[in-house]
């Protein structure tokens, strides 16, 4: 379990980091598809227009559902085996390719319309081993990133929930291809209260559900009282039980 006080690209290399598990969380699926859906904003494109896209660090294949929601092809790329066999049980419609972008994007001149990443450059700021040089690993990136699109890059920055606190605040990066589009308008604070606001109640209902719980008399789901009740019952039901302790029901703290 990865402390919230630490970012992932922290706490293990990215191959080891993006499993089965972590393709599961609900909380960061929310997350990646609107990002996603953000990205292919920023892109700009003409509604009509069918394009091939490349997604950098495409993982379990959330930012490629968008894109084919979308009405556009995409082949996706990613160091983690682990994720690209869940994008493969999940039958996305990408070409899934494993590979690092930190050594070479290995595609043919001008094959892209466009390209988005979500969550995956700055795992090459970090040397997982001690051959890996986080300099020359983004050099290399930036370096071979235009071969594969149309045309040359042009970049700016785009800053989302500007006047929003630091942690709904959300940095992106835009390489325009040959021209500088017109970019959409940052979004308002007032959306990331509407989140913020979303997730009180979400509290609220929680605490109110709890209340009523006590209020009958019955166990807390998840409570100790209620692991122990639910393991007597195995018991008389002649199950192997593990033998309660005093940290029955207390939360684990992260193991090594």
């Amino acid at each position: 379990m990865v402390s919230r006080n630490k970012r992932p690209e922290h706490t293990a290399p990215p191959e080891i980091y993006y499993n089965e598990k972590e393709a599961e969380n609900s909380h960061i699926i929310e997350i990646q598809t609107k990002l996603s859906e953000r990205a292919l904003e920023l892109l700009a494109l003409s509604e009509d227009n069918h394009a091939l896209i490349l997604d950098i660090g495409c993982g379990s294949g959330l930012s490629g559902e968008v894109l084919t929601e979308s009405g556009h092809s995409w082949v996706g790329i990613d160091i983690s085996q682990a994720m690209l066999n869940v994008a493969k049980e999940r039958e996305c419609e990408g070409d899934l390719i494993l590979g690092d972008i930190g050594q070479f994007l290995p595609f043919r001149s001008g094959t892209f319309d466009g390209a988005i990443s979500i969550s995956a450059v700055q795992w090459l700021f970090n040397s997982e081993t001690s051959s890996q040089n986080p300099v020359k690993r983004i050099r290399t990136f930036f370096a071979s990133l235009p071969r594969p699109l149309k045309l040359a890059l042009q970049g700016v920055s785009l800053l989302t929930f500007p006047t929003a606190p630091e942690p709904k605040s959300r940095y992106f990066m835009v390489l325009n291809v040959g021209v500088v589009r017109s970019l959409p308008q940052a979004m308002t604070s007032d959306e990331a209260t509407n989140e913020t606001v979303t997730m009180v109640e979400q509290r609220r209902r929680a605490l109110n559900k709890l209340r009523d719980v006590r209020k009958s008399g019955k166990c807390p789901k998840k409570s100790a009282a209620w692991i122990k009740r639910k393991k007597d019952l195995a018991r008389r039901r002649g199950k192997d039980v593990a033998h309660d302790s005093k940290f029955t029901g207390r939360s684990r703290g992260p193991r090594f």
